[in-house]
């Protein structure tokens, strides 16, 4: 199991996430992002694959837009049938895995946000992944999708972790009214390029004290960019445009960034 298929992570994803980005939101202007890419491609409907509990399809239906969604984890799309329930939207929201779902009609865009791609962690899976997403695009239909690229010295250090080594990253309060610390311990290994973490979740009583703790992997695959390049051509994409983060910054060829692929079904 991933982190995301445990359902206290899915119950408490949006506490943490908040607290975090607080101080360090890679995110910046998304849902504007997919705004304008939603007016721009998405008339012949809309799904949000890996939607987590529903930042960007609530985000698009703020700005009058409705969307399919769906996600591999049942417990974060029952987290966000309830979020978008609770706000009037009628969104439908299905279980199922980015390689083999069938949503039962197509798309002209299909939107895979933050670091859902990254999840899949062979190139093997991924190709399966983009061919059955493709198939679900009508003609000329775009798909977006994360990647970031892979950073020497990041990688060094982390193929110095043991897998144990924990960093403190935040406290928040958990969906229980608990205080709760978060620690990650990351490591890389570069012939697989899977980064994986470990996340170490403390539950705190009144006076501080841990009276409870869990232990919840994390596996990512880090995807060159010529790699991927190759990946999408053999998949039957074209690329449309590259941006580096969500302000429409064209991506250079010498500059690491959180890379937004902007891609058209040939």
């Amino acid at each position: 199991m991933d982190l995301h298929d445990y359902k206290d992570v899915a119950e408490n994803y949006d506490r943490y996430l908040a607290v975090m980005y607080e101080n360090e939101n890679n995110y910046d202007g998304f849902v504007e992002f997919y705004t304008d890419l939603a007016k721009k491609y998405g008339s012949g409907g809309i799904i949000d694959i890996a939607c987590g509990t529903g930042a960007v399809v609530l985000g698009l239906a703020e700005n009058g837009i409705i969307a399919d969604a769906s996600d591999i984890s049942e417990g974060m799309c029952e987290v966000c049938r309830r979020k978008s329930q609770e706000k009037g939207y009628d969104i439908r929201v299905f279980q199922g895995d980015m390689t083999d779902f069938d949503a039962g009609r197509s798309y002209s865009l299909a939107i895979i946000a933050r670091s859902g791609f990254m999840h899949l962690p062979t190139p093997e899976i991924q190709r399966a992944a983009l061919m059955n997403i493709r198939r679900q695009l009508c003609d000329g239909g775009i798909l977006t999708l994360n990647t970031f690229d892979p950073h020497p010295a990041f990688q060094a250090e982390q193929m110095k972790n043991s897998g144990e080594d924990y960093n403190f990253r935040l406290e928040y309060v958990n969906a229980d009214g608990d205080r709760e610390r978060l620690y990650t311990a990351i490591s890389y290994e570069p012939v697989s390029q899977i980064l994986s973490g470990i996340w170490k979740f403390e539950t705190l009583d009144e006076s501080g004290n841990v009276i409870a703790e869990r232990i919840r992997p994390l596996t990512m695959r880090q995807t060159y960019r010529q790699e991927m390049k190759w990946l999408i051509e053999l998949c039957g994409f074209e690329l449309v445009d590259l941006y580096s983060g969500y302000r429409s910054k064209k991506a250079d060829d010498l500059t690491p960034s959180d890379l937004v692929w902007v891609l058209r079904k040939k």
